[in-house]
């Protein structure tokens, strides 16, 4: 796991680098916060994770225009599931700090963002991050503690 600038502020937030397998990673904000990570590739399993989840956090490489188009569509077959109707929904764009990212404007038009948004059940908020740097990354904590309050 790559450690990022929220480490060295006395967090315990780690974030990880590309995700493969599943991994499990606890942190606290101020209560304990346990993240179920499970990489791309683990997308014929994740259904089985369903049920238990209350918030999620979707992270897309903006940086590769190819790979987010089958983001794109994980995260609809995500969105339909029934399980996951009420959690609340992060969407992260990640890479940002790479010169070939994709602005925002572009990856609204190319993923029609708006639209999904709009049709979606579950509540979403869109952030774009650099986990390498480390910006955008208080932002995502502030998400998950107001999650983890509104659920008690």
């Amino acid at each position: 796991m790559e450690k990022t600038g929220l480490d060295r502020r006395d967090t315990d937030l780690r974030v990880p680098g590309g995700a493969v397998g599943t991994d499990l990673t606890d942190i606290m904000a101020p209560r304990k916060i346990t993240i179920r990570e499970l990489g791309g590739c683990m997308g014929p399993i994740w259904s089985s994770y369903y049920g238990n989840c209350h918030s999620l956090l979707f992270m897309m490489d903006a940086s590769n225009p190819t790979q987010l188009s089958a983001s794109c569509v994980q995260l609809l077959g995500l969105l339909s599931a029934e399980q996951l109707a009420k959690a609340s929904v992060l969407i992260l764009f990640n890479k940002i700090d790479l010169p070939c990212y994709m602005t925002m404007e572009e990856i609204q038009s190319l993923l029609r963002l708006p639209d999904i948004v709009a049709c979606a059940k579950q509540n979403i908020t869109i952030a774009e991050i650099s986990a390498r740097k480390g910006t955008g990354l208080a932002g995502v904590l502030h998400w998950l503690q107001d999650q983890h309050r509104t659920r008690g």
